[in-house]
């Protein structure tokens, strides 16, 4: 019993793995979660937030330790007064602490570009990750393409296999010619070495798109055909857009740091020490000592370096604008060529059902007259391979309707 039990669970696990089935969304998912690629989105925020950090860090107090020793050929001396001269050899040790006061907000504006520089590398990463799309839609529906083929061969052969039995029983009893026979056992095997180039070629698709999402798709995965809507009129989401809208950020970000650049920077500072001389340059001997004060800086002229750098930064931002606006133009181009061929396949499928119903009623004359002896198996095939032909060509139209709207969806960036 248990082993019946067993025998059932292995087909039945069989029967799953051979029915498995795999839809566009799935791989659009799966690409851009495995994908090495994507790991970079984490890594950047990852790496901002360290950055940040250091930069913020700028606020706190700076403590150094300082120590020398030297040896000076001449010393100061006071002729007119009885005052031990200072030693040439002179030794001091010093712990010395800066604090920022004010600088004008330059460390939270450096902290903001930074922000910006990692959102800008962080949607670059998107919009990579969204050119792949393009690359699963080419895989994917060729993928289709075959499997359709391989359906319509099979379903020929079936009949053709029906047709040669049909056939043998005329010979058998001399209504037939024995060639009409060899006619048909040779298209047979021809059907044979068509469905052997489909699914040699249909594997190495799968592959393709295994590697390209990174998971596992066997050889007997079903890719399901998907039934796209297009929306026409909605506004395009496109990663680029975005991108082009960071960059901008991010030059408009780099101008308040250089504006900001300017400001005077205010610092209080303190050390203490000890050494010989001490502050007091008239006592030779070892002695502590400290100081406080404050420090304040501002270049009141830096000979127009930060309006060149500004200027600079209005022309990047003209350069992207620039770019953002080809790449509508260059999408818009392509979303008109994508309508047309939408347009054209649709116009193609209509006349497809009329094209088939004609081939199945010259096939069923053909048949007839096959039976009565009017035309040769040769001629039969004909009209038979027509036939087929027929439907292959409805279903590689359909295939081709639904690619066309699906990179329609991505140029426009839904």
């Amino acid at each position: 019993m248990k082993k019946i039990i067993s025998l059932i669970l292995v087909l039945m696990t069989f029967v799953s793995n051979a029915q498995e089935k795999l839809n566009l969304d799935a791989c659009y998912q799966l690409v851009t979660k495995n994908y090495p690629l994507a790991k970079q989105a984490e890594l950047l925020k990852l790496k901002n937030e360290f950055e940040t950090e250091a930069i913020q860090k700028g606020k706190l107090p700076k403590i150094d330790w300082n120590a020398q020793a030297t040896y000076q050929s001449d010393v100061t001396e006071v002729p007119v007064m009885t005052i031990e001269p200072l030693n040439n050899d002179q030794y001091r040790t010093t712990v010395d602490v800066n604090q920022l006061i004010y600088n004008g907000g330059l460390i939270d504006a450096n902290a903001k570009l930074k922000e910006a520089q990692t959102k800008t590398q962080q949607q670059q990463v998107e919009v990579a990750l969204y050119q792949l799309k393009f690359k699963i839609n080419y895989y994917y529906f060729s993928i289709l393409v075959l499997q359709e083929r391989e359906n319509i061969l099979k379903s020929k052969q079936e009949q053709l296999v029906l047709k040669i039995n049909e056939i043998k029983t005329g010979v058998k009893f001399g209504a037939i010619l024995p060639s009409s026979e060899k006619v048909l056992e040779a298209e047979n095997l021809k059907l044979n070495q068509q469905l052997t180039e489909i699914n040699s070629e249909k594997i190495k698709l799968l592959q393709n798109l295994s590697s390209l999402t990174f998971s596992p798709i066997s050889s007997a995965t079903i890719l399901e055909k998907p039934e796209i809507t297009n929306k026409l009129n909605k506004e395009s989401l496109r990663p680029e857009l975005l991108l082009y809208d960071l960059q901008t950020e991010q030059i408009e970000t780099s101008a308040a740091v250089l504006t900001k650049n300017l400001f005077p920077k205010i610092n209080a500072f303190g050390f203490a020490g000890y050494g010989n001389p001490g502050l007091n340059m008239l006592d030779n001997s070892f002695q502590p000592f400290y100081m406080l004060g404050i420090r304040a800086n501002w270049n009141i002229f830096d000979w127009n370096k930060t309006k060149s750098e500004k200027e600079a930064l209005t022309v990047s931002k003209e350069i992207v604008a620039s770019e953002k606006e080809t790449f509508q133009l260059n999408a818009q181009m392509q979303l008109q060529e994508f309508e047309n061929e939408i347009a054209k396949a649709e116009s193609i499928l209509i006349s497809d059902n009329e094209i088939i119903q004609l081939r199945m009623d010259v096939l069923k004359s053909s048949d007839s007259q096959l039976k009565n002896g009017v035309i040769t198996s040769s001629e039969y095939i004909i009209d038979f391979t027509n036939l087929y032909e027929a439907k292959i060509n409805q279903k590689v139209h359909e295939i081709q309707l639904e690619l066309a709207k699906a990179n329609y969806q991505i140029t426009k960036g839904y």
